[in-house]
């Protein structure tokens, strides 16, 4: 079991470190008899694939479809299973019971910049403060790579187009394009259209947007509704003139959208209405 142990723990840290979402199942008791005793552990992918074993057959066929939901909802449960009777609806006959507890793995939040300048520099430094995983991504090796910005998650040198093909774009995943110019942006905006990005931001002014999505609409054929998933211009107004002003008017947006923030001032006057 130990063995069996080992290839979950390195199964756990691969799906935090890249992102991979999965769940965690570990049985945290038994009575009578059971194929898999207390401490035993699965990791469960998304797809259903497996790492390690909670005793196959029916009951482990209903614990991964747990665990699957559990991915999409995000919250831990635990559940009991005996195993007396295939007729009356239990998942086994050994005769025994399992309780299990079944987690999501708890993945940081991936902040995608693409663009390795100045200002993807300042964002990514900043991003990676704040806790994000963070991934750098330029057609550029010379603006995406370690002696750039150290420290990243992840490097990767793409045609912008293809990023989704390179990385797995979750709801949990924070994109700022911080690129430099429409040659780039009409051909990746559709490319992360057909993604499930829980932000997506564009650098550039108002007169480049305009330009860029009246562009996406004629030649790309984008609706005024997946428009509507683009910031742009990116961030929240600062004035913000600094590469590393700039990187915190981006982040101040995403963290406003990621947590349902309106971006208004919290400046109250201190006045209590004693009537209420």
């Amino acid at each position: 079991m130990a063995d069996d142990h080992q290839a979950v723990y390195e199964a756990v840290v691969e799906a935090t470190k890249k992102a991979i979402p999965a769940a965690l199942v570990t049985v945290i008791s038994t009575t009578g008899s059971m194929p898999r005793h207390a401490g035993s552990k699965m990791l469960v992918y998304s797809d259903g694939r497996i790492v390690g074993t909670v005793g196959g057959g029916a009951m482990e066929a209903r614990v991964i479809a747990v665990a699957q939901e559990t991915i999409q909802n995000g919250n831990a449960t635990t559940e009991k299973y005996t195993l007396n009777s295939i007729d009356a609806g239990d998942p086994g006959i050994c005769g025994g019971s399992a309780t299990l507890f079944i987690e999501p793995i708890a993945i940081p939040a991936t902040l995608l910049v693409i663009g390795g300048g100045h200002v993807g520099q300042a964002l990514a430094e900043l991003g990676k403060w704040m806790g994000y995983r963070v991934i750098l991504s330029d057609d550029r090796i010379a603006y995406c790579n370690e002696d750039v910005i150290s420290g990243l998650d992840d490097y990767i040198v793409s045609a912008p187009a293809d990023i989704p093909q390179k990385l797995a774009i979750t709801p949990q995943t924070y994109v700022a394009a911080v690129t430099r110019g429409l040659p780039v942006d009409e051909t990746l905006i559709p490319a992360l259209l057909e993604t499930e990005a829980g932000y997506i931001g564009l650098i550039g002014s108002r007169r480049r947007w305009a330009i860029t999505a009246k562009v996406l609409r004629e030649k790309h054929g984008i609706t005024e509704a997946q428009l509507e998933r683009i910031h742009a211009p990116i961030g929240l107004e600062l004035e913000a003139e600094s590469p590393k002003e700039i990187a915190l008017s981006i982040l101040a947006e995403i963290t406003m959208v990621r947590r349902g923030g309106t971006g208004k001032p919290m400046q109250w006057l201190g006045r209590i209405d004693e009537t209420q």
